[in-house]
């Protein structure tokens, strides 16, 4: 009998409290999710690759456990409050029937029991699932395909995952259980009184309202034009308008509730009522909903940003060359020396790329001068002073050799440079140039202006080259010129660098990954004792941005989201069942439960909808400023792209939000479903 209660008891609040367990699931998935990271392919693979970074963030994931317990706490505690509170009234009839306050206990910690078991049985599974869905997924943003995937369990993911959860809901349980424990039987049966606030002029809480947009303007200003950036102190100027300005709007909505309660609308039927409701939730919970607000807008800057950064980061790094090897002196015959190895099949294609510096000029000095350029640019518009700041320092550029350019601009599909007499192409690396400065120089170079290399005229031609020259993204090139062989070989006087590219021969990647084909070809290579840059390098690199901007964010996205609607939705349906008498007072002045419902459906439309926008709004503003403070010069340029892709996640959070809405209306429409049973009942 006492088991039959406890299953029937569990059952029936998985059911009425869905919002609840469902954010308990995805609160377990996400806990599995960043504990078992260190077991990934993917993180496997990275620690190979970049170790130190790699471990900087493993050794992160403790303090995101940490907080996150601490924040799951809060939940859980106002989530349980809201059942025990909504369930008092059963507890007190329990002991009126003549139950002991022990075996109430009891039978309440058998309920929390297998409902937290249940969750754990339900997460842990899709958690591991969603693991290696992941892990794949990741992989195949960054082009390594299937890369021997095997199965992986992380025990000690599971392990903690189901000892915090479990150990944050005993503590919850035991807190509130001894506050019901402690109330007398009337207390039980007797319903909450709603409480009051005291009151305001309308005038108060307009002037409020207007000083919070101006705030929250300084701070939209300060963080889109990358001010918030530029010091700490400004920084901390720009977060504190924002949450001030926050706290501000939500506290004056007061004034508009009220004057939408008033205004007259095409349905009349409980029109003034459902804005008094709303009037009376902003005046109960403002602060509340200005908090889940600025959590929404966390997980929508999160979420949005962090895809946007992991998708162009997985399709931004050309993939040409398959290995490097640097010949310093020029005295090493790779080609013979694979050879010798018995390794002369590895390689389908090899070529050399020189880089070297001027060194026939008598002074540094002398060695290179663009007069023209900077002339010209000098007479545009004042857009240019970046450019001309970063070309100034530009006196003795690096040479690069034009048939080893132009054979990597072949294997890369691109046309080859053909250069005349005295005619010289510039090499900029995208990490040092935007798109906007790379159109500006083009135009300049249709005009073949004249520059001094070593005293003597050249001139630039051609568009800005910016291939990658060797493997490994860590050689890069802020300017160089790109000139004919024997000229290479006269200004740089025989003193260069050769950088010996390979690709990977048919055979060697038959039937394998690309990770597979080159890791096997390490193997050989490391064994023959010859030195290499492997293209693995660089996607190792690649991939620990895809990861960090991905699962980190992601990770933080969910926590944010699952504990701001939560709240949210819980706290709408506390403050119904706080007010049911007024529901049930229009029962039986003759409102049909279609209308309460209805109300109820807007009244949960605003109560969403205020803070979601108002979070959607702002994360437009802190997406950009997130883009403008953390990435590169060659990402910024690419903004339109990427807060397209940010505009799209924040959509998909939006439908998100849109489910959570339903969920909290289903409960709603349930409870009030209660209230006419009851008074029908009577």
């Amino acid at each position: 009998m006492f088991f039959d209660l406890v299953s029937r008891n569990s059952k029936r609040n998985q059911k009425e409290n869905s919002l609840f367990f469902s954010s308990l699931l995805i609160s377990i998935i996400a806990f599995y999710l960043i504990l078992s990271l260190s077991h990934q392919d993917v993180m496997i693979f990275l620690a190979k690759m970049e170790s130190d970074a790699v471990n900087r963030i493993l050794a992160m994931i403790p303090l995101f456990y940490g907080v996150t317990l601490f924040i799951l706490f809060f939940l859980v505690y106002f989530a349980s409050k809201y059942q025990l509170e909504s369930r008092k009234h059963e507890f007190g009839m329990y002991l009126m029937m003549g139950m002991r306050r022990y075996k109430l206990f009891f039978l309440l910690l058998a309920e929390d029991i297998r409902s937290s078991l249940i969750a754990l049985l339900i997460g842990l599974p899709i958690g591991i699932v969603a693991s290696e869905l992941i892990s794949l997924i990741t992989a195949k943003l960054v082009g390594l395909g299937i890369i021997g995937h095997t199965f992986s369990l992380s025990a000690d993911a599971v392990i903690w995952t189901a000892a915090g959860f479990l150990v944050i809901k005993c503590i919850v349980f035991l807190i509130l259980s001894g506050k019901i424990s402690r109330q007398e039987i009337g207390e039980l049966l007797t319903p909450a009184p709603v409480g009051s606030k005291k009151q305001f002029p309308s005038a108060v809480y307009a002037v409020v309202l207007v000083i919070g947009i101006a705030l929250l303007g300084t701070a939209y200003f300060m963080a889109i034009r990358g001010i918030a950036w530029n010091r700490f102190e400004v920084m901390a100027v720009t977060l504190v308008c924002g949450l001030v300005g926050t706290l501000f709007v939500f506290w004056g909505l007061r004034s508009f509730m009220g004057f939408a309660a008033q205004r007259q609308g095409k349905n009349r039927r409980l029109h003034t009522f459902t804005f008094r409701q709303l009037q009376e939730d902003v005046i109960h919970k403002s602060n509340s909903m200005a908090i889940s607000s600025l959590l929404v807008l966390a997980a929508l800057c999160c979420f949005g940003s962090g895809i946007a950064i992991a998708i162009h980061y997985s399709g931004t790094e050309q993939h040409t060359i398959d290995y490097t090897f640097v010949n310093e002196d020029n005295s090493v015959d790779f080609q013979r020396t694979l050879s010798e190895k018995g390794l002369d099949g590895l390689f389908d294609d090899m070529f050399e790329v020189k880089v070297g510096y001027i060194n026939a000029a008598e002074e540094f000095d002398d060695a290179y001068s663009m007069d023209s350029v900077m002339n010209f640019l000098e007479q545009q518009s004042s857009d240019n002073n970046v450019l001309l700041n970063n070309l100034s320092y530009v006196d003795y550029p690096y040479l690069i050799s034009l048939s080893g350019y132009n054979h990597l601009l072949s294997l890369t599909g691109l046309p080859e440079i053909k250069l005349g007499d005295n005619e010289v192409a510039v090499y900029r690396d995208t990490e040092f140039i935007t798109p906007s400065q790379t159109d500006i120089l083009n135009k300049i170079f249709e005009t073949n202006p004249e520059v001094q290399i070593n005293r003597e005229p050249y001139h630039l031609t051609g568009t800005i080259q910016s291939s990658n020259l060797v493997v490994d993204r860590s050689i890069t090139l802020s300017f160089a010129l790109i000139v004919p062989d024997n000229v290479f070989e006269q200004l740089t006087a025989g003193d260069y660098t050769v950088y010996q590219n390979a690709v990977l021969s048919g055979t060697q990647k038959e039937g394998k990954s690309l990770l597979t084909a080159i890791s096997d070809t390490n193997q050989l290579l490391d064994e023959a004792g010859i030195s290499y840059e492997s293209f693995l390098q660089n996607m190792g690199r690649q991939l620990f941005y895809v990861v960090a901007a991905s699962y980190i964010t992601i990770y933080l996205a969910i926590v944010f989201l699952v504990i701001a609607n939560t709240v949210i939705g819980i706290q709408f349906l506390t403050q119904q069942q706080r007010t049911r008498r007024r529901y049930q007072t229009l029962i039986r002045i003759g409102a049909s439960y279609q209308s309460l419902c209805n109300s109820a459906k807007k009244q949960i439309n605003w109560y969403f909808g205020i803070p979601v926008i108002f979070a959607a709004i702002s994360s437009i503003f802190g997406i950009q400023s997130l883009f403008s403070g953390l990435l590169s010069s060659r990402t910024n340029g690419d903004t339109i792209s990427l807060i397209g892709i940010s505009g799209a996640m924040i959509l998909l959070l939006c439908v998100v939000e849109y489910a959570y809405m339903a969920t909290v209306k289903k409960s709603s429409n349930r409870y009030l479903l209660s209230l006419m049973t009851l008074e029908r009942e009577e």
